[in-house]
């Protein structure tokens, strides 16, 4: 995303008008309780339920990009999972109490959200977005990818439809019908809150534009697979992540780091679920075809069937594989096969010793996916832990399909979300799954506590005043 520095009057009025329409929808709405907003959510989420078939067809006619019947299973599993969270969320007026402490929280709007949506997953964005911004009594105005425009539009225009049935303002949600970079940096300058799903530009973008944001970093999932795994299973859910909408999401799988002794062995099992591994050749003709600069994937070579893939490459495989695999020993700009690939290509790397294994992680994390996700398939306790402490990394999925585990799913208690922060490794404000929480201000209010008492110097520092080497030249 280039930046935009001088912004055309037409422009900032036009997006000026988006906003006040938004403001004077979230007027409207401003004294609704908690099972309102909860009424409203729940109605985008059956509405999301029984579009799914219909807006994966807009998406996919349009984008080209993806596997229907993923697209379909992805909007109807996050509907149901937001709403089961949505159930429990207290997001309107008094929201906690403290008794001990005398503190009362009180949940309030944040105000007009501008949502930045990409071209991977543009209809999960809107109705999710959606239903986290009206928990909040909030509004939102979508900012379409080029290239995913009219499928955004459509979605935004189905709920619409809805609240208006529903008797509240159509334009608590509002789309910019002809997107342009110009526009959507002025909607980020004149917002009060940014969530930014997209490339680390778009995030960079956001977090420059002078409104608090929350952006997401770039996925890079790596996932390392030691002495003590369940082959066969790790490698049949590695070839789910490819199949999930072909590689798509940030989440997706894109390289294994596998223990020597069972490399071999692991590249078997992954041939046996309908993985191909590329000869030299193949690779080189692969990456000349995914890549037309450093870390710039040519928008036509993703997301493809990997017959498709591999004939658009120059090369042919078996009509009936499912991925692709490449080796490699390095990682950084020279090998490029160790970043994102947003395709359904996984790079296959050995390691020895599980600190190895780690600092390999960490160095392809590095490069690309700084704090994303990462996954482990082991049955050693201690290995997971070690893992998961040395990793650069927001989120660890043990013995799962990572990129259906980590935004949440029914098999583990991650919340349900389409945003993943990446926190400070991959330069995000938060490492959470972003959810309705971040789209609600709130207010403390504090009373005195009565009978207080304030701990002695003893209770509060125990043994540090012995400790008199710490203090050498300062307290004698």
């Amino acid at each position: 995303m280039t930046e935009v520095k001088e912004i055309s009057q037409e422009t900032n009025e036009y997006i000026a008008s988006l906003v006040e329409r938004a403001k004077r929808a979230m007027a409207k709405i401003a004294d609704l309780g908690q099972e309102d907003v909860r009424c409203i959510s729940k109605a985008i989420g059956w509405l999301a339920i029984n579009k799914a078939e219909e807006w994966a067809e807009i998406n996919f006619n349009e984008t080209k990009m993806g596997r229907l019947e993923s697209k379909v299973q992805r909007t109807k599993a996050r509907a149901r999972g937001i709403t089961r969270d949505h159930n429990l969320a207290k997001t309107v007026g008094i929201v906690d109490v403290d008794e001990e402490k005398q503190l009362v929280k009180i949940a309030k709007p944040v105000g007009v959200v501008a949502s930045l949506v990409p071209v991977t997953v543009p209809m999960g964005v809107v109705f999710i977005g959606a239903m986290n911004a009206i928990m909040g009594r909030n509004a939102t105005i979508f900012s379409p990818h080029p290239r995913a425009k009219h499928c955004t539009w459509q979605c935004v225009e189905d709920i619409r439809r809805l609240l208006k049935n529903m008797g509240y303002p159509e334009d608590l949600v509002i789309c910019i019908e002809e997107p342009s970079l110009e526009k959507t940096t002025a909607l980020m300058r004149q917002a009060d809150l940014i969530v930014a799903t997209g490339g680390a530009p778009m995030v960079k973008a956001a977090y420059s534009s002078g409104t608090p944001a929350f952006g997401v970093g770039a996925g890079n999932v790596v996932v390392v697979v030691d002495e003590s795994a369940d082959l066969k299973d790790a490698a049949e859910k590695i070839m789910v992540a490819q199949l999930n909408d072909y590689a798509i999401g940030c989440s997706t799988e894109n390289a294994m780091v596998i223990q020597d002794s069972v490399y071999d062995a692991m590249l078997k099992a992954c041939v046996e679920t309908g993985a191909y591994i590329c000869n030299q050749e193949e690779k080189k003709l692969l990456e000349k075809f995914l890549w037309t600069g450093p870390k710039k994937l040519n928008p036509n070579a993703i997301c493809l069937p990997a017959p498709e893939m591999a004939r658009r490459s120059g090369f042919v495989i078996p009509e009936d594989s499912k991925w692709l695999i490449v080796e490699e020993t390095g990682y950084g700009p020279e090998y490029p096969f160790s970043g994102e690939k947003l395709s359904v290509v996984v790079t296959a790397y050995r390691y020895n010793s599980f600190d190895d294994a780690i600092s390999l992680v960490n160095g392809i994390q590095d490069y690309s996916g700084a704090g994303h996700s990462c996954g482990i398939h082991s049955k050693n306790d201690n290995h997971i832990l070690k893992y998961a402490l040395n990793t650069h990394t927001s989120r660890v999925a043990v013995n799962m399909t990572v990129g259906l585990s980590n935004a949440g799913n029914w098999n583990n208690g991650m919340p349900f979300t389409i945003n993943l922060g990446c926190g400070t490794w991959g330069g995000n404000i938060t490492s959470e799954n972003i959810t309705w929480k971040n789209y609600i201000n709130t207010t403390w209010v504090a009373r005195e506590i009565k009978n207080f008492k304030v701990p002695t110097d003893e209770e509060l520092f125990s043994d540090i005043p012995s400790r008199k080497k710490y203090f050498v030249g300062l307290l004698d």
